[in-house]
This record gives C-alpha cells, structure tokens and sequence, in this order.
C-alpha cells in the first residue's frame, strides 16, 4: 500500500489513533465477561499491539512509514526501557536459582546459534540485506520488541527487510506462545518425568509478592514527575553520552546500539539504589507503555501482503525457533528442571517482558512476577546476544 494513499497521514494523527488501539484493547482485556476473559487468555492483549496497526497499514488506514515511527523508536523506546531497567529485581532473579538461569540461557544460546544457521540454509532464496534482519529477529527473540527496536537502529535494517521480519516475529513467535500456553496442561506429567521440584518457584514467588504488598504506593503527581524525568531526561541524556567522541563507533556499534547498551547497564545499576523505588508507584507500568506504543509503531511497519513476496523468512524463522526449543529441552531435561522453567526461560527469550508473565500465570497463576523477572533477563542479555547474532549472520555472507 503505497503511503500516499493511507487514509491517515499526519504523524498526531497516527500517534491517536496508535495510543486508542492500545486503550481499547486493553480496556477490553479487563471487562468482567466470561467470553472476553477466555479470548484475551489465549489471545492476550500484547498480540494486537502488532496485529492491529498491522492491519491497519495492509487495508490503507496508516502509511507504512511515518517520522512518527522513527520518534518511537528514537525517544519513547529508550525512555520505556530505562524505566523497565531500573525496576529490576535483581537479587530475586538470583534467588531463581541456577536452573532457571541456565535453562533460560540454553534458550538463548539456541537463538544466537540457531540464527545464523537457519539463516544459512536459506541465505540462497534470501534477499542480500536479510542478515540485518536476522541480528533484527534476534533482539525480539533475546527479550522482546524493546531489544528488537535496539536492533533495527544498529544494523539498520532496511524496510523491506523489516516487515517480513515482522511478520515472521509474529506469526512464528505468537504461534510458540500458544504451544507453551497448551503444554500448561501437561507440566505435572512432564515434571513426574523429569523428577523435577517445585520448590523454588514456590519461595521466589512468596519473596516477591510480599515485597509489592509491603511497599506498593499510590502513584501521585510528584512520582509520576519523577518517573517520567527518569524516564526521558535519562535516556536523552545517555543517547548524548553514547554519542561522544570518546565512545568508540563502528557500523554495528554505532550511538543507537550504544544508547541501549548504556541504558541498560546504567539502569541495572540505578535498580540497586534509591532510584528503584520509583516501582512501587509504578515506574515500570509506564515503561511498558511506551513499549507497548512503539511495539504498534513496529507493526504498523508491516504489511501482510509482503508476506506472499517474502514465505522464506517463515521457513527460516520456524527452523530458527526449532533450534531453540531442542537446546531448551534438552538443557531442562538434563538439569532435571520443570516445565515452568522451560516455558518462562523460552518466553523470556522469544517473547520477553510483555508475554512471559502471561505465560507464568498461564502456568501458576500467582507467578506472573516469574516470568517477568525471566523476561528482564532477557532485557539484560538481549542487547549483546542479539549483537552476536547478528554479526555471525553477517559472518556467513562474508561482510
């Protein structure tokens, strides 16, 4: 759909109609009705942050491109994220213990090596750019569309690159959610099996739910000032850092990819100081609300009429996703570890902070801060994994 013929067009005016999207649908998500309740289970809110504007873009109500995707990507992306980092838990993710760690990591090891493989099969059928858009894949699928938007900015990838990349990140991650989501009803067998115990997650849960109701705030005016100076005067002020001469550069390496590595090495550190206590009024719900804005600026990127040009990034993105799951299980079976971890170490990976707390609750429905912790590691290691990955891919084309 050429952009001049989208029925909206001014950037204020994709931005409304964006933001309603987002309101609507989860309004809709909280409504006390059995049906709606039931849908947003199995279709949960954090799918049509892509799905919506990507329909949107493919029946011509929003362009495909837009300044306004750029200032998302540029600023509210940044800012969301810092305010995510900085409500790390960190010492709760320790007390996960080792396994879920290093099932989390076998994921994630499947990912950075499963990408350049997958990518490798199919580099013949391949546009010549494409690899850009596998280092793309693998920073939404090493912790969600935060580091995905990282790496779009690093190695610049192109828009006919990006949207069927999209397009595989949706269809093939968002279909894996729903296989975790249906294997819930399976973790007992699976955990008898694998003589695999249940007791940590049982202790981290208690830890972190006592910690939220012991110090959870109201959220009032001066806090939500103080989020948001956070928020955006901290990540403008780190891009200015990373733009300094003294920081050096190259072409993946450049001052987008700098902003987020600083981001989140600078808000993991703030997570250990008074900063952090800006969560307990709320600091990450406002993070992820400009997360879930720019996840919509990323979908409305896409057109599902690319994907009839494009099936083989669908080929290499199910063959990249059955790398991963061999390594998770096969870590999971080896350390003897539960279902549960299997679920929120894959969806801390493939889906991140968004939808591995859905995922968690899906399987123990009081430990939605499981899969979030889960899901800020992969926001911690997801900067640098998906930079390798991306790099091998780059690698195999002789770049």
């Amino acid at each position: 759909m050429n952009n001049e013929m989208a029925l909206i067009q001014d950037p204020m005016a994709i931005f409304a109609y964006l933001i309603a999207i987002v309101g609507i649908v989860f309004m809709l998500s909280t409504v006390d009705n059995t049906f709606l309740r039931k849908f947003f289970r199995y279709a949960p809110p954090l799918i049509w942050m892509y799905f919506l504007p990507m329909l949107s873009t493919t029946f011509g109500i929003i362009p495909q491109s837009s300044d306004l995707y750029g200032f998302l990507s540029t600023y509210l992306l940044p800012a969301g994220l810092l305010l995510l980092m900085i409500s790390t838990n960190v010492p709760a993710t320790f007390k996960l213990g080792s396994k879920a760690v290093l099932v989390f990591l076998a994921g994630t090891l499947g990912i950075v090596i499963g990408g350049p493989i997958a990518f490798a099969l199919f580099q013949g059928i391949l546009p010549e750019d494409a690899w850009r858009g596998v280092g793309a894949l693998a920073g939404s699928w090493i912790g969600g569309s935060a580091n995905m938007g990282a790496m779009i900015e690093a190695f610049k990838t192109p828009d006919d690159i990006l949207s069927p990349i999209i397009l595989t990140d949706t269809l093939v991650g968002i279909s894996w959610m729903g296989v975790m989501i249906a294997l819930a009803n399976f973790q007992d067998r699976f955990n008898s099996w694998n003589g695999a115990d249940n007791s940590t997650i049982k202790k981290v849960n208690a830890d972190i739910a006592t910690d939220i109701q012991r110090n959870a705030k109201p959220l009032q005016l001066p806090q939500l000032f103080g989020i948001l100076g956070v928020g955006f005067a901290g990540s403008y002020l780190i891009r200015l850092l990373a733009d300094m001469n003294f920081i050096p550069k190259s072409d993946i390496m450049n001052t987008s990819t700098w902003t987020f590595i600083l981001i989140t090495a600078i808000g993991i550190g703030l997570s250990f100081t008074k900063v952090r206590n800006l969560e307990y009024y709320g600091a990450s719900k406002i993070g992820y609300l400009g997360i879930y804005l720019f996840l919509t600026g990323i979908g409305a990127q896409a057109n599902l009429l690319d994907i009839v040009q494009a099936p083989q990034f669908i080929l290499m993105g199910i063959v990249w996703l059955a790398i991963h799951i061999i390594f998770i299980f096969t870590a999971a079976r080896l350390l003897k570890a539960p279902l549960f971890f299997v679920a929120v170490g894959s969806q801390g990976n493939i889906g991140g902070t968004s939808s591995a707390p859905i995922v968690a609750s899906v399987f123990q429905p009081a430990l939605a801060p499981v899969g979030l912790l889960m899901g800020i590691l992969g926001n911690i290691v997801g900067t640098y994994a998906a930079l390798l990955c991306g790099k091998l891919a780059q690698m195999i084309i002789g770049g």
